[in-house]
């Protein structure tokens, strides 16, 4: 492969003050990874020194202030900032999640550009990054702002893969929050997805039910009788294999997810809970539906090991090559439709 040819994987540090920087390295030790991709770190090279020192010194990186100076065989540091940042382990401040932004911004920007080809994000801490131009309760909110599409959380590993009808709200909100409109656009995206960006060609779709035992035919609440099945029947009519609604727990618990390519869960808890008992440190975090790929490791920022080289980067080389070859699935059905056009 020509090296100007390689995809480029663009990553935001996430809170300077947490185990992002520290995973992003570990999984660059092995130099076998820069075969794979291109990484460019959203950053500044002070900060990547400051977190190698006493963690990980052997690892060498490449500072750049322009896109221009790309280096296809190295780790680059896209220099956005020159000043001193004072970096203080486990704690979140607001200087941290001030320099996460500019990070998580020159990174987008930079996607929507073309610049890179895929976005890797380290965790954020969701308070401390709130600001004028930080309105959001997630990435995911985040970069359906800044990008074309409409999102759908999918957190994912080669055995399992759970959307959400509804993703950072109180619980007390989900129920008035459930839809038809909803839950067919969400249907949706996950279908799309999982066609486009995984190459199954009839995906077959499990819809989780919102109450306890489906609702017992409404002794446990309403919704899943009048909205979600009703709404899964519609659905099914188009020709989708969209089945459901099931009971969250019977269905993690005797493993019904086998049988199905994606799951959509009504609400955050409902999927995350049990994908992380079963996944956790192993999973991706993906967002689907939009312009351009975006992938995440699925644990937050780690504050209580920050600075202990205790982190696991297992989740984040997950994201890693779970972006890249998302992009390639991409990259692949575009081809493919162009010729069926051609063709026609």
């Amino acid at each position: 492969m020509d090296k100007s040819d390689k995809i480029i994987v663009g990553i935001s540090i996430g809170d300077l003050n947490g185990i992002g920087i520290e995973v992003i390295l570990k999984t660059f030790e092995d130099k076998r990874m820069l075969e794979f991709c291109t990484p460019v770190i959203f950053g500044s090279t002070k900060v990547i020194s400051f977190h190698k020192k006493g963690l990980i010194d052997e690892i060498q990186v490449q500072g750049i202030s322009d896109f221009n100076q790309l280096n296809h065989t190295k780790i680059n540091v896209l220099n956005i900032w020159k000043e001193d940042v004072g970096i203080e382990y486990g704690k979140p401040t607001k200087i941290s999640g001030e320099y996460a932004l500019k990070s998580l911004e020159s990174a987008v920007n930079h996607l929507k550009e073309n610049k890179i080809d895929v976005l890797i994000t380290a965790p954020i801490n969701k308070e401390n990054i709130q600001s004028d131009d930080f309105h959001f309760p997630g990435h995911t909110e985040f970069l359906e702002e800044k990008l074309e599409g409409k999102s759908l959380m999918i957190l994912m590993t080669d055995a399992l893969r759970i959307g959400l009808i509804t993703g950072h709200i109180p619980i007390s909100k989900v129920a008035e929050t459930i839809t038809p409109e909803l839950i067919k656009s969400k249907v949706e995206i996950m279908h799309t997805s999982l066609i486009q960006d995984f190459g199954i060609s009839k995906p077959k779709i499990a819809v989780l039910a919102l109450n306890p035992h489906c609702g017992d035919k409404g002794v446990i609440g309403r919704e899943d009788d009048e909205i979600i099945r009703p709404t899964i029947e519609a659905i099914q009519e188009n020709g989708k294999l969209v089945f459901g609604p099931y009971a969250a727990d019977g269905f993690f618990g005797n493993e019904t997810y086998k049988q199905f390519d994606g799951v959509l869960a009504t609400y955050h808890d409902q999927g995350l809970a049990p994908f992380k008992a079963l996944s956790f440190g192993k999973g991706v975090n993906f967002t689907a539906g939009l312009s351009h790929v975006r992938t995440s490791p699925d644990h937050g920022t780690g504050y209580d090991i920050a600075g202990k080289n205790r982190a696991s980067a297992t989740s984040f080389q997950e994201a890693l090559f779970s972006g890249i070859q998302i992009f390639k699935k991409r990259e692949e059905y575009k081809e493919l439709t162009k010729k069926q056009l051609l063709i026609k």
